[in-house]
């Protein structure tokens, strides 16, 4: 055993440090399939067919896909990935059959998976089988309205849901309500409460913790802002809304830190698409330090140590773009990927 030992930290460690190059990229799409290509290369190593898997997680070697549709066919799928191929575990509904239409997010805290239904204005919980499957509808809980926009607003609409880094609530995004719901998670699902007002029309999509789990951030498709909140022991408390839409094409997207947690991306569509830039100060307060323009519709994206990756709708591409670790500022490689209608996309 003393000899076998140090290679099996030597095997972990170096599959831990694998170079970009090295890596897989991860691919949701709004077309017949999710795909894995060998970032390296840039050419498709395997293909999850499904109708529309406009959102992914990955934990481990299993993937979970949502598949957006906008009738009773809308369901999330579980895939295992070997590193040449998907292997099908199982899918559930995502509604009752009513009130699951088009979902749109997905995570899990290991035990339990979270869906956002946008169109069906509600938020669907599941529980993992042993299997890393997905079991049986657990939860469902309904969003509201009452923001002031009677066109985007106008019905329920929950866009994310994230587990908390200490393992004891879900908060979810309530898009037409202008809020965040809250759900405690300790053995069963429950307790759901309003875990903060946002400004009116402001129409929250994208949620993210800090790596400490102390601050939350939340970006606003409609305000084309970012809410910036303390978290601690289940309460947010708010302590900034900073403007990342300069023309207000209530568009915003998606919202990432940097490994290091020293900058926050945002991605911007609709009209001068791109990523929006900001520092973040030992207190989570961001400032706005750049500008990334991008092909047509960014949707999604993913950070590195280097890179920052942009899944663009309605190019067919994905853009790859280098980071300045010390400024947080990108520049164009130049590089493309082709994909359809791409927009997840996640590198491991």
């Amino acid at each position: 055993m003393k000899r076998i030992l140090p290679l099996l930290v030597l095997l972990i460690l170096s599959s831990a440090c694998k170079s970009p190059a090295e890596q897989t990229l991860f691919v949701g799409t709004y077309s017949d399939g999710f795909f894995a290509y060998d970032f390296g290369s840039g050419e498709v190593i395997a293909k999850a067919p499904m109708d529309n898997p406009s959102f992914l997680t990955l934990q481990g070697n299993h993937i979970y896909a949502v598949s957006e549709m906008p009738d009773t066919t809308a369901s999330v799928w579980a895939w295992r990935y070997g590193g040449n191929g998907f292997e099908f575990l199982n899918s559930q509904p995502t509604g009752l059959p009513e009130r699951g239409e088009d979902p749109c997010y997905v995570s899990t805290d290991g035990h339990y998976l979270a869906v956002a239904n946008y169109s069906g204005g509600s938020l669907a919980l599941f529980r993992l089988k042993g299997d890393d499957g997905i079991g049986p509808l657990d939860s469902l809980v309904y969003s509201a309205t009452g923001g002031p926009d009677l066109t985007r607003q106008d019905k329920p609409h929950v866009h994310c849901a994230v587990f908390t880094p200490d393992g004891k609530h879900l908060i979810f995004s309530e898009f037409s309500a202008d809020a965040l719901g809250m759900l405690d998670i300790v053995g069963r699902v429950s307790n759901y409460r309003l875990a903060a007002h946002l400004p009116a029309g402001f129409g929250p999509r994208h949620i993210l913790f800090n790596e400490a789990g102390t601050q939350l951030y939340v970006i606003g498709e409609l305000s084309g802002t970012i809410a910036v909140f303390d978290y601690a022991y289940g309460k947010l408390t708010l302590k900034q809304v900073v403007k990342a839409d300069e023309v207000d094409a209530r568009g915003a997207a998606d919202i990432h830190l940097s490994p290091d947690g020293r900058f926050l991306y945002a991605s911007l569509r609709l009209q001068n698409d791109g990523i929006a830039i900001f520092s973040v100060g030992p207190d989570g307060i961001l400032e706005k330090v750049g500008y990334q323009h991008t092909g047509p519709h960014p949707r999604n994206f993913t950070v590195t140590d280097r890179l920052v990756i942009v899944a663009c709708r309605d190019s067919n591409e994905i853009e790859v773009y280098s980071r300045d670790a010390n400024t947080g500022l990108l520049t164009d490689t130049g590089r493309r990927i082709q994909a359809p209608r791409p927009v997840f996309v996640a590198l491991q």
